[in-house]
């Protein structure tokens, strides 16, 4: 059995018409695909045979770009013979290669994608730069490399290990005008909807917290887009839908908790190595764990079953027929409802009062601003305001959160560093303190659009 990664160069510069092609550098986005593009490489272990390169300055740059540290020097081979577009001069030379188990060859289109293409029986169409193909050949030798040898084991692109590079081609909105709900809320459904199963691959991988980060977006705002209208039409006909949604952010909540964790960790840890390399380690194996299970629940059936049923609500007359039925005064009756419950409940918010009290606020002033962007021109000042405090109020979760992690830690490990531990909670506690007593400043909201 062998192992062939082929790798394409990042993303070069055409600037300098004065360079000869062997000679042209990278662009700015190749070099900021470098280091998510090596971390995917590491992650499908590509870097643990041996290492060929062409000696194009773009893909040497690749290569240096790429490395870990760990790699031996004497695994890394730039090559002239690789500096070309034939994949029948890359086929001959893999013959000609000893028995290594495994190469990883960082080279040019079209001879990477067409030599893949000869390998494969189901072939990809498209190789984009900073792309990756790993293709499982049943050979003993080299030399026994033929077409229709191979197996697809993955292709990945810049799409699917870094949001940066995906957001390029993603809208977080869809373009509305905000007079005509009717067109405009199937719209922004469907909108993210489109997004949720474009984000998927990216969630799947786990190879860059943001893909997991706006995913869930994407199906919170879908979910109260669809509450809003309920809230204000009183129709339980999306009931299932709104309750599907809820159950699938409720799945990505542990994962994303320790996400933040672990980008919060240096912080926490300060100059104390020790315990942050503990905490590190525990909570990145609680964190793959979590992770585990919901790549598997995305490839379930249930779930893509789930998400065509609401594709289906959507398109469906009925709701059509409801979203029509919105009209700003409604909007603005069931903002007002929702602000004066609100302000009720901020009014009976003490010092003591449990962390969960807080948490229902924060979660009824996402309700309110949800409502207020179906009319979003009438309450568009209004919106900056929630959005700041909401800020503040999900940082008082995420301490919530970070408290509770770090408490199963303890359970979990009560030898290890104590002491270093009880600080960071008490650090954590303090900062907690302040963001309840700013919370407790603030009081209710104003329910008249500004």
């Amino acid at each position: 059995m062998k192992h062939l990664f082929l790798v394409r160069h990042a993303k070069s510069s055409w600037a300098d018409e004065s360079l000869s092609d062997r000679e042209r550098p990278l662009n700015a986005r190749g070099v900021s695909q470098l280091a998510p593009l090596g971390n995917a490489l590491k992650s499908v272990g590509a870097f643990e045979g041996e290492i060929y390169s062409s000696n194009a300055r773009r893909a040497v740059a690749t290569l240096q770009g790429i490395l870990p540290d760990t790699v031996a020097a004497e695994r890394c081979h730039t090559l002239s013979e690789l500096y070309t577009f034939d994949y029948r001069r890359l086929l001959a030379w893999l013959e000609e290669q000893a028995d290594a188990p495994q190469i990883t060859l960082v080279g040019h289109n079209p001879a990477l994608l067409e030599l893949a293409q000869s390998l494969l029986k189901q072939p990809p169409e498209q190789l984009p730069t900073a792309s990756v193909i790993h293709i499982r050949l049943s050979i003993k030798h080299w030399r026994q490399i033929g077409r229709g040898k191979g197996k697809l084991v993955t292709l990945i692109t810049p799409q699917d290990y870094s949001y940066a590079h995906c957001e390029r081609k993603l809208k977080k909105r869809a373009r509305t005008a905000g007079d005509d709900p009717a067109r405009d809320i199937p719209k922004a459904l469907h909108h993210q909807l489109d997004r949720l199963r474009q984000l998927e691959r990216g969630v799947a991988l786990g190879l860059d917290d943001e893909f997991l980060h706006q995913y869930r977006i994407a199906i919170r705002r879908s979910r109260a887009i669809a509450e809003s209208v309920q809230d204000v039409t009183a129709d339980k006909s999306l009931a299932k839908g709104v309750k599907t949604l809820k159950r699938h952010a409720r799945a990505t909540g542990p994962l994303r908790d320790l996400h933040v964790f672990l980008q919060d960790l240096p912080e926490l840890c300060a100059d104390d190595a020790e315990i942050r390399a503990a905490l590190q380690i525990w909570f990145e194996r609680e964190a793959a764990s979590h992770h585990e299970k919901l790549a598997k629940r995305l490839k379930s059936k249930r779930y893509r079953d789930s998400l065509e049923h609401w594709r289906n609500l959507i398109d469906s007359r009925k709701f059509q027929k409801l979203a029509a039925t919105l009209r700003p005064k409604d909007i603005r009756r069931a903002v007002e409802r929702r602000i004066k419950e609100f302000n009720k409940r901020t009014a009976e918010l003490m010092h003591t009062s449990p962390d969960e009290d807080i948490h229902r606020l924060r979660k009824q002033l996402k309700r309110i601003r949800y409502l207020m962007e179906l009319d979003a021109k009438t309450w568009k000042r209004n919106l900056k305001t929630l959005k700041e405090r909401q800020e503040l109020y999900g940082r008082f979760q995420d301490l919530h959160v970070q408290i509770l992690l770090l408490d199963q830690f303890r359970q979990a490990a009560p030898e290890v560093l104590p002491a270093a531990l009880n600080g960071i909670v008490e650090t954590l506690e303090d900062h907690k303190a302040n963001a309840r007593k700013q919370i407790l400043t603030l009081g209710g909201l104003d329910g008249a659009p500004l």
